[in-house]
């Protein structure tokens, strides 16, 4: 088993998108990296793309299956010896209404959004309480607002809003900080195949900062959260969304009226 002074981090659903910008992230600031994906081939992609061999570890692995979990956290130790932070980023949707919802479709959207935050942290606590550590969740806006056609993903991501908080409290006498984001619209491989140019205006129409976030936005509050600035922080949930969870009705109208946008 490898020791070393570098701080060790492991992303789920780091094949691409947020996943990837967060694992990027914590190797531009000296941390070891194992980065978890389903897709094997997509994540050999990815990790060839960091070109950080000796200081990022490939992972392809189910997080939705206890055994992969464990597997995962158990290559860590071998490889870097420790873990300080976890971010449970893996991720899917389905988009349609919710009498065409199939229980099988349900299901699957709650055993990787839901199911399989609480299999990665239990089998990455274990490993973290030696030293403490933090714990970030991917939830989503949808967890804070609902919308139109996420019966599943919204409920899944709200489930994992309050599993970060009780996680919070059982965890923190371990030295495991717990908390959340909560992206907003952000430009994804998953948000350019479901949100059509109308949506994206729409999207436009609803946020005060009338834009998209980017990926590597998402990755610094990740980033800050696991870090030594956010020490007295766990619990929470931190919307990352362009202030789209903030905003009312008339913004549009009043953009246009007033010239803010």
């Amino acid at each position: 088993m490898a020791d070393t002074d570098n701080k060790v981090a492991l992303v789920t659903g780091a094949a691409r998108g947020i996943g990837l910008a967060t694992a990027q992230r914590f190797l531009d600031a000296g941390w070891l990296v194992g980065l978890l994906d389903n897709d094997a081939g997509a994540l050999a992609d990815a990790v060839r793309g960091l070109d950080a061999p000796m200081h990022a570890l490939e992972l392809p692995f189910d997080v939705s299956k206890p055994d992969d979990a464990e597997a995962a956290v158990a290559a860590i130790r071998k490889k870097f010896g420790r873990l300080d932070a976890l971010v449970n980023n893996a991720g899917i949707a389905h988009f349609g209404p919710v009498l065409e919802t199939p229980l099988e479709v349900w299901r699957e959207i709650l055993d990787v959004n839901l199911t399989g935050p609480f299999l990665m942290t239990k089998a990455a606590a274990p490993v973290m309480r030696e030293r403490g550590g933090a714990i970030v969740n991917i939830t989503s806006i949808s967890s804070l607002r609902a919308s139109t056609l996420r019966v599943a993903y919204g409920t899944s991501k709200a489930g994992l809003a309050h599993l970060t908080k009780q996680l919070a409290v059982e965890l923190a006498s371990y030295g495991i900080r717990v908390n959340a984001v909560a992206p907003g619209p952000v430009d994804t491989a998953m948000a350019l195949k479901v949100h059509t140019k109308e949506i994206r205006a729409d999207y436009h129409d609803a946020i005060p900062l009338n834009r998209y976030g980017l990926p590597e936005e998402l990755a610094d509050a990740i980033f800050w959260l696991c870090g030594p600035h956010s020490t007295y922080i766990t619990g929470q949930v931190l919307a990352v969304d362009g202030g789209f969870d903030a905003a009312g009705i008339g913004l549009a109208t009043l953009r246009r009226d007033f010239g803010n946008g």
